[in-house]
């Protein structure tokens, strides 16, 4: 029995099993430099690699750095302190107590073990396609197993066979002594089992190899199947990837010239626009399940479901040819020297509304028009509109709200000041199913009205007040007012505001335009809200420039988005799977932290058009505000002479309009102000100013002052009948 018990294979030899790569996390203090010293970070040992962060929430993005513990050497210090090298580098670390020091050793020790040891595995494991290191490691190591396994078997098979053997010779010898039948019928009882169990035994084992047999000739079978769908989803994914440029880039291409796109020319167009490697693109497959057709075999048809976005019926498709073009570019801004201080001098903490000012601060389009720019990334709330969470829709909303500024980031020009009645209207029904109006409702203060509806599924509206001020080395410009927002399908109703816009470097050096303030948006329906912070611009701030950053949160306050991004480039979404207090909040307050998935992206900035730099830097729905078209009202800002001959370069002459135009409007406000005076006299009720297509409201949401909207223009222009229309221009 000695014999046998120290024949058999001890359970811990080497091989047996693979390594466990274990979990660590937890803060510890990281030397940085002589100037800032030890500086506490967030610490993630896991599969061998130890990665810190500068707060648990920068693990859905950011990771500051990655040391590889199978070749770092580990040196415990004095106090807590630890130090790990690797590649020529030393990190200095240092914990909070000894006690939290020892454990993390301990885990670095043996994650360092474990990781040199799956290292020398993956060494070992060879195999004839070409599959990832990690896969043919893990597939290696197991059949190892197996192969130690049946060697331990094979071993005790060996001692059962030769033990049985004794055994059965000393019972034919006890059978030879005794010749009692009762004893030799036990000793043949005992003899047969004992055979019994050697031919069991022999059964395991020839079972256990033809397991093994099976498993080697599975395991390459397995292998190449994996390496088979590898290639082939490697195959989708740059076929998808392409698609999607060619969508992006004939998108572009078709708000340019949508005459020249029929859907069967786009997709015999498809190869040339593959081309173009180094164009922008959007993730177009998130929420668009009809962008492709896959098949069976993995292929993309290119029929009619590719463009959903340009066929909606065949109706449409028949009537694409009669749509117009639209232009691409504007005269170029002509270099007009200007002595600025001579002007802006005697303007210090004046409103500029008041103030005349020549077409030289200006860019050739209105405040209705830049109203209208809002629109730009209307897609946005196509996508909202289909959304069946309330709190996905949000996300959508806010980086919709952010979007608005990212035509801005060059524009440090301002808008022409529209005159009183002025109105702007742009129908895009066949290119993106909206259309809007918006007129001016008030001089002073400057107040604009903005309707806008939509045939997918959404309506806005919204009432914004201008106060500008001129600060000596800056222009604050403060709307005021809020924008609306209602979905159809839903109901869901949003209100938000805008945040102050600041030009900097108005006397010396290059002016540049900055966005900050805070943004709270409210779903009135289901009282879910998000509010973005929009970070000033610092020199001394390691933040990334024109930084913003947002929580979505439902009704009970619990948080369910984070947002973050840049008011001039893209907006992604991240969804909180956890959240725990974490320290160091202003005024004793503690911040929340939380730990998301990977983000999202909502929303990407078109490209320029090009020349951009010389057309003011409008972009592609820029361009086309104050293009002329025919039958729109006698007041829309495309027919104001001083922003027509401004963009066509003649600006003297456009000075000279402007001053006409602003002398006409004083002319006009002044006998308003008598009739009012003499109403007074004859002690008749006093009628303000009335705008022709809002009227003023109380809002039932926040209570206060605005204009709605109240019908009629679209129809007078079906008509043509603009008779209630005054002569502005």
């Amino acid at each position: 029995m000695n014999e046998l018990v120290k024949s058999l294979p001890s359970p811990t030899l080497p091989g047996l099993h693979l390594p466990c790569l274990d979990t660590c996390r937890g803060w510890l203090f990281k030397w940085t430099n002589y100037l800032k010293g030890y500086q506490r970070r967030w610490f993630v040992l896991s599969n061998g690699l130890l990665s810190y962060y500068r707060t648990q929430a920068e693990m859905a993005h950011t990771c500051r750095g990655t040391i590889p513990l199978a070749t770092a050497h580990i040196e415990v210090g004095d106090t807590c302190h630890l130090v790990l090298t690797s590649g020529g580098r030393s990190y200095h670390l240092k914990a909070t107590s000894e006690g939290e020091c020892q454990r993390w050793v301990s885990a670095l020790q043996q994650a360092k073990a474990n990781a040199t040891l799956l290292m020398h595995h993956s060494d070992d494991s060879g195999d004839e396609g070409p599959v990832p290191q990690e896969d043919r490691a893990l597939t290696q190591g197991v059949l190892k197993t197996l192969a130690s396994k049946l060697d331990d078997l094979s071993t005790c098979n060996e001692l059962i066979g030769k033990h049985g053997a004794a055994l059965q010779r000393s019972l034919s010898e006890l059978e030879e002594l005794r010749g009692n039948c009762d004893s030799t019928d036990k000793v043949k009882a005992v003899n047969e089992r004992a055979t019994l169990f050697r031919i069991t035994s022999n059964a395991m084992i020839n079972a256990c190899r033809d397991f093994l047999d099976v498993a080697e000739s599975h395991s390459k079978r397995w292998q190449k199947a994996l390496q088979h769908e590898r290639e082939q989803r490697h195959h989708l994914e740059e076929t998808i990837e392409q698609l999607a440029k060619q969508h992006n880039s004939l998108e572009r291409a078709w708000r340019e010239n949508p005459t020249s796109y029929t859907a069967v020319e786009r997709s015999q167009q498809g190869d040339a626009s593959d081309e173009n490697d180094e164009a922008e693109f959007f993730d177009a497959m998130e929420d668009s399940p009809a962008f492709i057709t896959v098949t069976a075999t993995g292929s993309i048809q290119s029929d009619l479901t590719v463009f959903p976005f340009l066929i909606q019926d065949t109706s449409v498709a028949n009537h694409m040819q009669l749509r117009r073009t639209r232009r691409s570019r504007i005269p170029d801004k002509p270099n007009y020297s200007l002595n600025l201080w001579s002007i802006m001098k005697n303007c210090i903490g004046k409103d500029l509304s008041k103030i005349p000012m020549p077409v030289n601060f200006n860019e050739p389009l209105s405040m209705l028009q830049r109203l209208s720019e809002d629109l730009e990334y209307s897609e946005l709330l196509d996508r909202a509109a289909r959304c069946d969470s309330s709190l996905e829709q949000m996300c959508l909303v806010a980086a919709f709200s952010v979007s608005s500024y990212s035509t801005t980031v060059h524009r440090t020009a301002k808008p022409f000041n529209p005159l009183l009645g002025e109105t702007y209207e742009l129908d895009r029904l066949e290119e993106y199913g909206y259309r809007s109006i918006s007129e001016q409702v008030s001089h002073h203060p400057p107040a604009a009205a903005h309707h806008v509806t939509s045939q997918r599924g959404w309506t806005l509206w919204q009432y914004i007040t201008i106060d500008s001020k001129f600060r000596g080395k800056y222009i604050s410009v403060m709307p005021l007012g809020n924008i609306h927002l209602q979905f159809h399908a839903s109901g869901n109703h949003y209100v938000w505001s805008k945040v102050t816009s600041t030009v900097h470097n108005i006397i010396v050096g290059k002016l540049w335009i900055d966005q900050s303030g805070d943004i709270e948006i409210v779903n009135n329906t289901t009282k879910d809200t998000c509010r973005l912070k929009f970070s000033p611009y610092s020199y001394f701030s390691r933040e990334v420039p024109r930084k913003v950053t947002g929580v979505v949160e439902d009704r009970e306050g619990t948080a369910h988005y984070i947002l973050s991004g840049t008011w001039d480039d893209k907006m992604e979404s991240a969804k909180i799977v956890d959240s725990s207090q974490g320290c160091g909040g202003s005024e004793g307050k503690q911040k929340m932290v939380y730990q998301t998935l990977q983000p999202k992206l909502l929303w990407k900035k078109y490209p320029l058009p090009d020349n951009a730099e010389n057309m003011h830097f409008f972009s592609s729905l820029a361009l086309t505000l104050n293009e002329p078209e025919e039958g729109v009202a006698p007041t829309d800002s495309r027919l104001r002479p001083d922003q027509r001959l401004m963009e066509a370069g003649l600006w003297d002459e456009a000075n000279a309009q402007k001053q006409r135009l602003e002398e006409r409007q004083r002319v006009e406000r002044k006998r308003r102000e008598a009739q009012a005076n003499q109403a007074l006299e004859d002690g008749q009720d006093v009628e303000g100013y009335q705008p022709l297509w809002f009227e003023k409201r109380i809002d039932d949401t926040t209570g206060e002052s605005t204009y709605i909207y109240k019908g009629g223009y679209w129809d007078a222009k079906d008509r043509q009948d603009w008779s209630q229309c005054a002569e502005i221009f």
